[in-house]
């Protein structure tokens, strides 16, 4: 398929089918997030695709915040958690000085990666980012140096989604200057 029509075709999913994901389907959207660029090439990306039903509905019960239910994430067979693992110099010194952090554009890039593949898949996914790092950190055993950042749900959709409505190219480009 043509990647801007993949692009095009991928929506956030809010109601999966109970079906489990093949391993060698959630290994290429895998595979797909680790050739993402990143900065100074420090791959600060860490992933973990949970499975486990229990745990699932823990991340979905616990850690999340108020305020916003998201009763359609415990169906997804699966949650990824992207977590950032970050070096010294590109992801602690640099952004000092020039005020950019760059391990959240690395792993924006690399979720990106993550859920096109997956809709070359067949698959639906949806961004979480209103989460309880600490929650999830604790839950899932993580170690001092590995922070979540975002989960992305992925599974098969009960309906085609739909994209939401985007502004015009005239809109929000322009060539040289914005004036």
């Amino acid at each position: 398929m043509d990647m801007l029509e993949i692009i095009k075709r991928r929506a956030s999913c809010r109601g999966y089918q109970a079906e489990a994901i093949p391993d060698d389907v959630l290994e290429r959207c895998l595979e797909a997030a680790r050739w993402a660029p990143s900065a100074c090439n420090q791959q600060p990306w860490r992933f973990i695709a949970v499975k486990d039903r229990e745990l699932r509905e823990r991340i979905c019960g616990e850690c999340f915040l108020p305020g916003v239910p998201m009763p359609w994430a415990k169906q997804a067979p699966v949650i990824i958690v992207l977590c950032s693992k970050k070096s010294m110099v590109t992801h602690f010194l640099a952004p000092l000085l020039s005020g950019i952090n760059y391990h959240l554009l690395d792993l924006g890039i690399a979720g990106e990666h993550l859920v096109l593949e997956a809709q070359e898949q067949g698959l639906g996914s949806c961004w979480i980012g209103w989460i309880r790092p600490k929650k999830i950190k604790k839950l899932l055993g993580l170690p001092f140096d590995m922070t979540p950042v975002s989960l992305i749900t992925l599974g098969y959709p009960l309906e085609p989604g739909q994209a939401g409505k985007r502004l015009g190219l005239d809109e929000i480009a322009r060539v040289d200057r914005w004036d």
